[in-house]
């Protein structure tokens, strides 16, 4: 529960109630105007107040996952390699943990031959139509 009290999440306390009295006091508003007279005003009155549930919902599942104990790796020597029992099947495994993303670099793949038939043709494509700036596109020869 100590958690829950840290500054970050005491700043999304704060920001929950203030957002969800507000979008309840937009309602209201939307409500006072529709039973002026407003139709369109009805919409909103009943659109208000789904904004804020959907804040109250979002921050009660944040801290649900917060609350969660993580679960952290046992301090029980594995006696095989498989640490899983026998019985226990890949399915009813538990989740693996999440791990951080991995970089990877990203090379261009080298084309056999030299340079790919079609880019060349496009690339003449281009080179015509930067040459030609009034032509259009079905003007080109080739």
């Amino acid at each position: 529960m100590k958690r829950l009290w840290t500054p970050a999440w005491i700043v999304r306390h704060v920001a929950m109630v203030v957002l969800v009295a507000g979008f309840l006091g937009l309602g209201w508003w939307q409500l006072s105007r529709a039973a002026g007279g407003n139709a369109i005003s009805w919409g909103y009155a009943v659109e208000w107040p789904v904004f804020a549930g959907f804040v109250v919902f979002v921050w009660w599942r944040e801290v649900r996952h917060a609350s969660r104990d993580p679960a952290g790796p046992s301090d029980e020597p594995a006696a095989d390699a498989d640490p899983r029992p026998a019985e226990e099947s890949p399915a009813t495994a538990t989740r693996p943990a999440v791990r951080r993303p991995v970089r990877v670099a990203r090379t261009p793949v080298p084309v056999p031959g030299g340079e790919d038939a079609d880019l060349a043709a496009y690339n003449r494509y281009l080179r015509w139509l930067n040459d030609n700036p009034g032509a259009r596109p079905g003007d080109y020869p080739g």
